[in-house]
């Protein structure tokens, strides 16, 4: 075999594995994404009302148990986001996992990790409201509504692609740079520092009927959302320095009032 054939072999065993390397980075990115927007509209649903939880038939023995279960499970979610989304720790995981599957990485174990608490969620006793008025019911639940829906919208102001990990495949699996989002005033970002966290909160807490068992879980989750806020921003303010720390003097974390 002449050394040109030797070449041109080579040169194409090179195309076909950069090519599968793509085809693999979009797939992956693709399937984790599915994962993590599956368990987030599940438990979006499960919020409003028009899916279950708790449905793992594990119950613990006692009461007590059963709020530890469930502080575990929430413990383990936050973790996972504390832990993976700090830059030292992207720096070590990146020399394991290719950089531009990272965040697909995290979105997947983040989806799996949630799916996980909203099967073994327990179930505890007692109703802490249920509201009568017709009217109110339906204004409640619209408020929830409006919660998902301002989630939703959030994530495409920032960058909804960037956010979920599928534009960092999808710049690889075209031979493009990865160029990182700028942080830029807009939307709701102009009068609120954290409105997807707003979003959430409104449907923690917007229900017609509070058991206590949805109670455990808007408590437990409110709590790790304060706490993550204060890691967020951290982070934040070491990659934008004075520019984000002006903004924060500017805008309220959920409300900016002037």
């Amino acid at each position: 075999m002449s050394t040109n054939m030797i070449d041109k072999h080579v040169i194409h065993s090179e195309i076909k594995a950069n090519l599968l390397s793509r085809g693999i980075a979009i797939t992956y990115a693709l399937f984790a994404y599915s994962i993590g927007s599956i368990a987030l509209f599940w438990f979006f649903f499960a919020a409003i009302g028009i899916a279950p939880y708790s449905l793992s038939g594990f119950e613990a023995d006692n009461l007590s148990a059963a709020l530890a279960v469930n502080a575990l499970l929430v413990f383990l979610f936050a973790l996972q986001h504390t832990i993976m989304a700090r830059k030292s720790f992207k720096q070590k995981w990146t020399q394991i996992i290719p950089a531009h599957l990272e965040r697909s990485t995290f979105v997947l174990v983040a989806g799996i990790l949630m799916g996980v608490m909203l099967w073994y969620w327990q179930t505890l006793p007692g109703v802490v409201w249920s509201i009568e008025n017709e009217y109110v019911r339906l204004a409640t639940l619209g408020l929830a509504v409006f919660g998902v829906a301002y989630v939703l919208v959030t994530t495409f102001v920032t960058n909804h692609f960037e956010l979920l990990g599928l534009r960092q495949a999808w710049l690889y699996a075209t031979n493009k740079p990865y160029t990182p989002i700028n942080f830029k005033r807009q939307w709701v970002y102009r009068y609120s520092r954290h409105p997807m966290m707003l979003g959430l909160l409104i449907v923690f807490w917007a229900t017609p009927d509070m058991s206590v068992t949805r109670l455990a879980l808007a408590v437990l989750l409110t709590i790790y959302m304060f706490i993550g806020i204060q890691f967020e921003e951290r982070s934040l303010i070491q990659e934008f320095g004075d520019k984000y720390q002006a903004y924060k003097k500017e805008i309220g974390m959920f409300f900016t009032f002037r």
